[in-house]
């Protein structure tokens, strides 16, 4: 597969959508946003703490958000990692839901219902707008 796959004016628009989202997201687990993402954390998870996990998610989401926007010459690899960063994520979103917590305005079981169909247009996101889906499909002159 190549790491490259040229991309159209559309898929430039929403990838930096998309790098800034993650940029905003991380400074957010860092920063003010802090207690609501470790409300996300899924309980018994062994070994380490929920501000351990919400600090370290953190630190990925912005190597993911300025590697989607700068690292162009590996733009098809990094929207893969990303679309399986956000299926490990998932069963944090999952667990808001299913124990009717309280976090970024979700304060319903309806609007975290609503929000878990969110993580798959993230995951297609990622894919398709660093050409990764179509290289994913396309067959290697190799």
């Amino acid at each position: 597969m190549k790491p490259y796959v040229p991309t159209n004016a559309t898929q430039k628009i929403f990838r930096i959508i998309l790098g800034s989202f993650m940029i905003l997201a991380a400074i957010g687990h860092l920063t003010f946003q802090r207690e609501e993402f470790q409300a996300q954390v899924p309980k018994g998870i062994p070994f380490f703490s929920e501000d351990f996990i919400v600090v370290a998610s953190g630190v990925v989401e912005l190597i993911f958000g300025l590697a989607i926007l700068f690292w162009k010459s590996n733009r098809v690899y990094v929207g893969i990692a990303l679309a399986i960063f956000y299926v490990l994520i998932f069963p944090g979103n999952i667990s808001q839901y299913t124990n009717g917590i309280d976090a970024f305005g979700l304060d319903t079981d309806r609007k975290r219902l609503i929000r878990l169909f969110f993580q798959p247009v993230l995951i297609l996101w990622a894919l398709w707008s660093t050409g990764a889906l179509k290289a994913m499909f396309t067959k290697s002159d190799k």
